[in-house]
């Protein structure tokens, strides 16, 4: 049987050697962990701090609100653009024929 290929771990961790550990490190841990439990959950400013500090997100944001504000302001310019065509369509049928300027409703006696 070939031997097998030895890890380059072991050599390092044999270059290390054996150090005892501190006397206190039950302690130690311990009280990391509890630290680490009572720590409050992040804030959801916190994560948001997080996503914008990443300059691609940060860009995609600016670049969508941008797209968007064009796009509110396209629908805006149509919908003015219409009301203006259907108010020269009105102007034009009363020039063509004034009864239609004549108040809709029953006709007075």
């Amino acid at each position: 049987m070939a031997p097998e290929p030895q890890d380059p771990l072991d050599a390092l961790l044999d270059r290390r050697g054996s150090a005892p550990p501190p006397e206190n490190i039950d302690r130690t841990v311990w009280r990391r962990i509890a630290l680490l439990e009572s720590a409050e959950p992040p804030r959801a400013g916190a994560l948001i701090e997080t996503w914008f500090a990443r300059w691609p997100f940060a860009t995609l944001f600016l670049v969508s609100c941008a797209l968007v504000g064009l796009f509110l302001a396209e629908v805006r310019v149509n919908q003015r653009e219409r009301e203006r065509s259907e108010q020269l369509a009105r102007s034009y049928l009363v020039l063509i024929n004034p009864l239609l300027q004549a108040p809709a409703g029953p006709p007075k006696p």
